[in-house]
């Protein structure tokens, strides 16, 4: 499974019901992985932290309560 689909998995199954009551329109970085997440008002607060605890991995930024995302791979650093 794709580094988005596996992310976007893990926010509809496990995160999608607590950040969007209290953090609509911000900006959730998920590891898919581990599941674990990152939330912030921007994508460099969000990516920069992905980053920082999974340096090999890639994570993928979702903005709470909308379908744009983006992919935050390994070569992009």
């Amino acid at each position: 499974m794709l580094v988005a689909e596996s992310a976007n998995v893990a926010y509809e199954e496990d995160l999608q019901s607590r950040p969007e009551q209290e953090h609509k329109d911000d900006l959730i970085a998920i590891e898919p992985s581990s599941r674990s997440y990152f939330l912030g008002k921007t994508f460099l607060e969000v990516a920069l932290a992905a980053k920082k605890t999974f340096l090999e991995r890639k994570s993928f930024v979702i903005r709470i309560g909308h379908q744009a995302s983006f992919p935050i791979g390994a070569f992009s650093w």
